[in-house]
């Protein structure tokens, strides 16, 4: 039995290769063509496009990227019983994917054998999802190496993700994917769609790079600023930032905010003009 593309079904391809999702590397594998396929063509047409996928597994999202027709997929993957799968995708299409055996954790992107217009697309193992994209959205220079990301999360960290001022969601992933991107939901998936079922909700982000962020700031020091607000989100400001500059209450004031005012009342630009105060020294 063979599917579209003219390769096995995965749970065949699993089976053959004798896989078993490991807890400790946050394996949820998605298996239905249909929904890969759905993920792949979030990321826009992929027509001359070379896409970097971390986590692909057996490859479900992998053969959905091919098929919808990524100029070329650079696929990295840690997990080497993976590796057997992923070669017999490569041989179905040649040339068109490139295998990186290593930790997404470890890779220097800008040196991927990438080519034109890129995209990071991937169903994200749930442990490293958040500080993959932390590291993604620091890149310098900005704009980034790639047009867009399309990635995969628990749907309680896409949440996060797009979260507006005043909620309980807000905090400091909702600022710096916000502030670097226009970020959005596309999509939800239940548990039931992965193998094995996991159990939360999990959904797709897109995540288009600004390429002037508004107002400009320093993503080092606003990182600093919204790791101490939101680190004790309860507190007021006033005793908050204490960490990070002697006389809060001071520098707040000076700029016309609320010593007084908790983190999730903060728009985005106000997280950007305290950074821009203390990068002064």
């Amino acid at each position: 039995m063979t599917t579209l593309d003219g390769l096995p079904p995965l749970r065949e391809v699993i089976r053959a290769a004798g896989l078993s999702a490991k807890k400790s590397l946050g394996q949820n594998f998605l298996l239905d063509l249909n929904l890969t396929r759905r993920i792949a063509r979030a990321a826009g047409p992929l027509a001359g496009v070379s896409v970097v996928e971390v986590g692909p597994g057996p490859g479900g999202l992998t053969r959905a990227l091919l098929m919808e027709g990524a100029d070329k997929v650079v696929a990295i993957e840690r997990d080497e019983r993976c590796l057997g799968p992923l070669e017999d995708i490569a041989a179905a299409y040649p040339g068109r994917l490139e295998i990186v055996g290593a930790d997404a954790r470890e890779v220097d992107y800008q040196a991927l054998p990438i080519r034109g217009p890129a995209r990071l697309v991937a169903n994200l193992p749930y442990s490293v999802g958040t500080p993959l994209l932390i590291r993604w959205l620091k890149n310098d220079p900005w704009p980034p190496w790639f047009d867009s990301l399309v990635l995969m999360f628990q749907r309680e960290v896409a949440d996060r993700i797009v979260a507006a001022p005043g909620g309980k969601d807000y905090g400091r992933l909702a600022v710096v994917s916000q502030w670097r991107t226009d970020s959005r939901i596309v999509f939800s998936l239940p548990p039931d769609a992965f193998t094995p079922k996991p159990k939360v909700a999990s959904a797709v982000v897109k995540l288009v790079p600004r390429a002037h962020p508004e107002p400009p700031c320093d993503i080092g020091m606003l990182e600093q600023v919204t790791a101490a607000s939101f680190g004790q989100r309860r507190k007021m400001l006033r005793a908050s930032l204490k960490q990070i500059t002697p006389d809060p209450e001071k520098l707040l004031t000076e700029l016309g905010l609320d010593p007084r005012a908790r983190a999730e009342t903060l728009q985005i630009a106000d997280f950007c003009c305290i950074a821009n105060e203390l990068a002064k020294g």
